[in-house]
């Protein structure tokens, strides 16, 4: 009998502490990381994306971050196949994958056994869709989608341009919504896996965030999606990230910088609550607040111990 790879998966909304809590448990579980967020893959886009920074990482590898250029595109199928390598490797070499991040359904498809090449497309549909977007924008998508399946519209934002083309896409070609398309795959778990969701108040979740925008205008997020703009990146996947289309609608003219400012703010946290509702409804999670962590330790404590019973492995520290 075939025994699974034991994966260790931390989820959350946007600033509510994963990096933080996944450095400590890669050093307690001789584990190593691997991002599970779809927009830390480009290169540049350190500090919109708030990627951890070499400093942080304390000596703990760091896998699937920097690796696409911000022109390129990138599928939740690549990102299937990439991590699900990486979590081998990482395991043949006597280690525990620690997959981090906040993008739900590039998680779930490394978890569950997706087969993303059944789901059919339709290329002059698409690029139908893609001319629709730029000469109406993206809303006119996403209130289409909102007709025709209304829990993958709830699910998504509209600057998610290719996961609402992808999704009306879907439903073009099989009359069945992405919702009913992903119940239809199965639902095993692939790996021996203890997945792990941190959660928070919400009102000091919006805070948080709030405090994480005004951090990274001093940190220069302006002059980072500057230097995008002024290389004529446009209509790419990268720069429908939460965290530059905003700045884009600036320096087109079409908004003030406050304006911008705050429509980022507004659009992370309507963002961490997505990632609520899709964590919750889609994937079997142990929750742990992290409202009050004082002592981090404590909470450190809780967490270690049921990675330990879930995955029947101990830590080399109390």
């Amino acid at each position: 009998m075939d025994v699974k790879q034991k994966l260790l998966v931390i989820i959350g909304p946007t600033a509510v502490g994963k990096t933080k809590l996944s450095i400590e448990l890669a050093k307690r579980f001789n584990g190593e990381i691997i991002s599970g967020d779809s927009m830390q893959i480009y290169k540049g886009m350190d500090i919109g994306t708030a990627k951890i920074k070499p400093e942080e990482m304390e000596g703990v590898p760091h896998y699937l971050i920097d690796i696409k250029d911000p022109s390129d595109r990138f599928s939740v199928a690549e990102f299937q196949e990439l991590v699900r390598a990486k979590i081998s490797d990482i395991g043949k070499r006597g280690k525990l994958p620690i997959i981090v991040g906040g993008t739900g359904l590039y998680i779930q498809s490394v978890l569950y056994d997706y087969q993303f090449s059944e789901a059919p497309g339709d290329d002059v549909f698409r690029r139908e869709l893609e001319q629709k977007a730029r000469q109406k924008g993206n809303e006119v998508l996403h209130k289409e989608l909102a007709k025709v399946d209304p829990d993958s519209a709830r699910l998504l934002h509209p600057n998610n341009l290719r996961r609402l083309i992808r999704s009306l896409e879907i439903y073009h070609c099989t009359g069945k919504t992405m919702s009913e398309w992903q119940k239809d795959q199965k639902h095993d778990l692939l790996y021996h896996t203890a997945i792990v969701g941190l959660t928070m108040d919400r009102e000091k979740l919006y805070e948080r965030i709030n405090t994480r925008v005004d951090i990274m205008m001093k940190e220069g997020l302006l002059e980072e999606v500057r230097k995008f703009y002024e290389e004529g990146l446009r209509d790419c996947q990268s720069i429908q990230a939460i965290g530059y289309k905003e700045f884009y609608d600036y320096f087109d003219g079409k908004v003030s910088l406050e304006t911008a400012i705050e429509n980022l703010k507004q659009n992370s946290r309507r963002y961490a609550k997505r990632q609520f509702t899709w964590f919750r409804n889609k994937m079997s999670v142990e929750w742990f607040d992290m409202t009050d962590t004082n002592p981090f330790s404590k909470k450190i404590m809780a967490i270690s111990r049921y990675v330990e019973g879930k995955l029947g492995i101990k830590s080399n520290t109390y």
